[in-house]
């Protein structure tokens, strides 16, 4: 008896997630018994049942920020127990496999549905970063890299820019890992919160611009949003990172200055640097030709395999957060959001606070349903703004595998203050120096002819004419 009292008083986080979660649907259940009519059967006070399980989860998250994993576990399986049990039909096998023939989504990137890629291409990059992260500790450059950083405050400004550039081409989860380990190496094991927030704001805002820099902006690439259709959120992003390479650069030369020296007889192991390079290159190239980078990360690591050990360690220490971030993912894929705000600047400086709370890829993906997004702005949204919680982006959960401490929602959010100013500020550099250019993707809810947006160009292609400022010319 003491030690079951002893696992709730050590578990207290998770006894309350479980009972709260498991208790939510029966009241749900109670109240259609009660006489609330179909239409309402599955809500409380007018809120989707799976939305409040989910505020839950995320609540529990923030409270119980050590024991993380398990409130993720239990709160993706009371939103799958209650989509089971509570909702009639719901199409499991759909939803994560879609119709398509699983042969054919592997053989053609196009036939791809469903949210399994996602989720296994997210499980891929998370575990084989955290391989890249330590053969990159392990093969000395971090350990130079102090003779080549300024001394003062400058050095980690300078880290930070230098996330910032290398995010610009690779996936943002990598430029993270390597800038933390960076940071592990230069400033001795002490690396304040706020700099750790700064880091994974730097490499989010380098993606932010790029179609090979972000998942989100990839998938609007693979949607028909044009690359240079995203390229002005570089306006917002760069306005983003100096504020926050600013105020976390100082805040880490408060907390540990930057190493004056680089160590003494320091060999770069060339070898291992190779892998590193091979690694980041194949997560390029599968990315632009088959969508799935981690399908490159994972065949660069094992040829390096064959000339190097490979720090395999490291899975077991990545796999709890990479599940935790999955179970999330998941658990927002199933959210009833089949329709957002009309397109609208307004719209998107919202979901760039919604998405450091709700994940990136399904918000994505509604906007491109729903089309006439300013892309650049919604990708900086979408993007930079998963930074402002640590649980908020990939890269911040792959971060504090390397950071436990920043788990901490409250010391990210107060520590951590700036990022938020930098997203504000950010979102609107960009909409005064640029405004809001909506723009079209291959994809309408309805028939182009039938669009109801204003000056839609898919529309007037479609009718054969070319709105022209108030009027209109027939093509011939």
């Amino acid at each position: 008896m003491k030690s079951l009292l002893q696992f709730f008083r050590n578990n207290l986080g998770i006894a309350l997630t479980a009972m709260f979660m498991f208790v939510i649907p029966f009241i749900a259940s109670a109240s259609t018994h009660a006489g609330v009519s179909g239409a309402e059967a599955f809500s409380i006070f007018g809120i989707r049942i799976e939305f409040i399980l989910f505020a839950l989860t995320l609540v529990s998250v923030a409270l119980f920020h050590k024991q993380t994993f398990w409130v993720a576990i239990i709160g993706l399986s009371a939103i799958v127990l209650y989509k089971l049990f509570f909702i009639s039909g719901y199409p499991f096998a759909e939803h994560f496999f879609g119709g398509n023939s699983l042969i054919d989504q592997f053989t053609d990137k196009h036939m791809r549905q469903g949210e399994w890629g996602i989720l296994l291409n997210l499980l891929g990059l998370l575990l084989g970063f955290a391989i890249l992260a330590k053969i990159f500790e392990d093969s000395g450059v971090p350990d130079i890299l102090p003779k080549y950083l300024p001394n003062d405050w400058k050095g980690p400004f300078v880290l930070l820019i230098f996330v910032f550039v290398l995010s610009s081409f690779l996936d943002n989860i990598a430029a993270a890992m390597i800038g933390g380990t960076i940071a592990l190496v230069v400033f001795k094991n002490k690396v304040h919160i706020g700099y750790i927030a700064g880091i994974v704001a730097a490499s989010n805002a380098g993606g932010a611009g790029s179609v090979v820099g972000d998942t989100t902006t990839t998938m609007m690439w693979i949607d028909g949003v044009s690359a240079f259709n995203v390229l002005h959120a570089f306006i917002a992003a760069g306005a983003a990172l100096l504020i926050i390479a600013w105020f976390a650069a100082r805040q880490q030369d408060k907390f540990q200055p930057i190493t004056a020296e680089a160590k003494q007889g320091v060999k770069v192991d060339w070898g291992r640097l190779f892998i590193v390079l091979l690694i980041l290159t194949g997560a390029i190239v599968s990315n632009v030709y088959y969508d799935m980078p981690a399908l490159g990360v994972w065949i660069a690591i094992l040829i390096g395999a064959t000339f190097r050990k490979m720090p395999w360690h490291e899975i077991g220490t990545s796999i709890k957060g990479s599940i935790f971030l999955m179970s999330l993912v998941t658990a927002a894929s199933m959210m009833p959001v089949e329709t957002l705000p009309d397109a609208s600047w307004v719209t998107a400086f919202i979901l760039g606070f919604v998405s450091a709370v709700f994940d990136n890829i399904p918000l994505t993906k509604l906007c491109l349903q729903q089309g006439h997004y300013d892309w650049g702005m919604l990708a900086y949204a979408v993007g930079f703004g998963g930074s402002m919680i640590w649980f908020g982006s990939s890269a911040g959960v792959a971060i504090t595998n390397k950071f436990p401490e920043a788990r901490n929602v409250l010391l990210w959010i107060r520590q951590g203050w700036h990022v938020i100013l930098a997203y504000i500020v950010g979102f609107f550099v960009l909409f005064f120096a640029w405004g809001w250019e909506a723009e079209d993707n291959k994809e309408h809810k309805e028939p182009a002819q039938n669009c109801p947006v204003e000056n839609c160009k898919a529309k007037a292609h479609a009718l054969g004419t070319i709105a022209v400022s108030d009027s209109t010319v027939v093509v011939e």
